[in-house]
C-alpha cells in the first residue's frame, strides 16, 4: 500500500467526472492552483420522481406531444394520466400513447380514471382494466367524488363495495387499484370520518393502495407520519405538493395556496424518513395551480428541489 501520492494522483479526475469529494493530504500539497473542472450533472430521470399531467392540463389540452418533450427534458421519469375516456387516453390509443411516452424517456405509471358511485358492470371495470395494461401502467386511481355523493356514510360504503370489486378485476390484469386523497375525505360525516371509518377500514388492502396526497392530507390537520404508524404498508403512491401557509384544518378543495414542492411548509425530508413504513413505492409531482400561471416553471423547481435538496 502506498503512503504517499504524487501531485498527479491528486489532481486526477476519471473520465465521466468524479461526483465525491477528493481528499487532499495536507503533508504532501499545501495549495492547488490547477482548476478542477465542475462534477458531471446527474440525470433528474435517475431519481424515479413521476409527475401528475392534471398540472399541466392546459398545455396538454393544446399539444400533447410538444408538452410531453417539455416534461421528459425536464427531467421526470414516471407519469400518471388524467384523461381517460372512450377507450383512449388524451385522445390517444394506448398502444400509441405508450410508445409517444416510451420514445421520450418516460414510463406511463399510473393514471386517474373514475368509477361511478354507482358502479360500473364487469366488462366495464374489465375494460377500463385491460386499457392501462396496454399502457404498461402499474396503477389506476380513483381520483375524486362529487359533492354530491359525499352526504352519507352508506353511500361512502357503497362507493368502497363497488372499488372493492374493480380492484379484483384490476388485479386480475396486472394492476393494482386505488384511491387519491382530497381534504373532505377527514371531515366529519354522520358523526364519522370517512378516510378512517369507511376507507381504510373496508377497502381490501390487497386490493386498493392510498395514494396521499401530502398537501390535502396536511390542510385537513393530518400529520402524514402518524397516518403511516397507523395503518402501515397502505400508501404506496405519494403525491408530493406544497404549501405556502399553514392554516386551520379545512374540509373544502377552495383554495390557491398550492407551491411547487420545496418551496414551501410541508417537511418533505420526515416524510420520506417514513416511506418504508408507509410502504411508498412511487412519488409524484402534482400541482394544482401556480400564482404566476406558469405550470412548467413550476415543476421544474419542484424536480430541482427534490433532486438537490430533499433526495440527497
Amino acid at each position: 500500500m502506498k503512503t504517499k501520492q504524487s501531485r498527479r494522483d491528486f489532481l486526477r479526475l476519471s473520465a465521466t467526472g468524479a461526483l465525491g469529494a477528493i481528499l487532499i493530504s495536507k503533508s504532501n500539497l499545501k495549495t492547488i492552483n490547477t482548476p478542477v473542472s465542475n462534477p458531471v450533472a446527474v440525470d433528474p430521470k435517475t431519481f424515479g420522481i413521476g409527475l401528475q399531467l392534471y398540472t399541466i392540463r392546459d398545455a396538454m389540452g393544446k399539444d400533447v406531444p410538444g408538452s410531453l418533450k417539455k416534461v421528459s427534458d425536464i427531467g421526470f421519469k414516471y407519469l400518471e394520466l388524467a384523461d381517460y375516456k372512450d377507450g383512449k387516453f388524451y385522445g390517444y390509443l394506448p398502444a400509441d400513447l405508450k410508445k409517444l411516452v416510451n420514445d421520450l424517456g418516460m414510463e406511463i405509471l399510473t393514471s386517474h380514471a373514475s368509477v361511478s358511485p354507482k358502479g360500473i358492470t364487469a366488462d366495464e371495470a374489465k375494460k377500463m382494466a385491460e386499457d392501462h395494461a396496454k399502457l404498461g401502467a402499474k396503477y389506476c386511481m380513483q381520483p375524486w367524488i362529487d359533492e354530491a355523493d359525499r352526504k352519507s356514510i352508506a353511500g361512502f360504503q357503497k362507493m368502497v363495495a363497488e372499488w372493492n370489486k374493480v380492484g379484483k378485476i384490476m388485479k386480475d390484469n396486472g394492476i393494482q387499484f386505488g384511491y387519491h386523497n382530497h381534504n373532505f375525505e377527514f371531515g366529519t360525516v354522520e358523526g364519522k370520518i370517512p378516510y378512517f371509518d369507511v376507507f381504510l377500514k373496508e377497502m381490501d388492502k390487497d386490493l386498493l393502495t392510498m395514494e396521499l396526497d401530502l398537501f390535502w392530507a396536511t390542510k385537513a390537520g393530518q400529520k402524514p407520519v402518524e397516518l403511516f404508524k397507523k395503518y402501515p404498508g397502505r400508501f404506496q403512491l405519494f403525491h408530493m405538493k406544497d404549501m405556502y401557509t399553514k392554516e386551520a384544518p379545512f374540509f373544502e378543495t377552495k383554495t390557491d395556496d398550492f407551491a411547487p414542492v420545496g418551496e414551501g411548509l410541508i417537511n418533505f425530508k420526515e416524510i420520506l424518513a417514513a416511506k418504508n413504513i408507509a410502504g411508498m413505492k412511487y412519488m409524484i409531482v402534482e400541482q394544482d395551480s401556480s400564482k404566476d400561471n406558469d405550470q412548467f416553471g413550476a415543476i421544474k423547481k419542484s424536480i430541482t428541489n427534490l433532486t438537490t435538496k430533499i433526495l440527497v
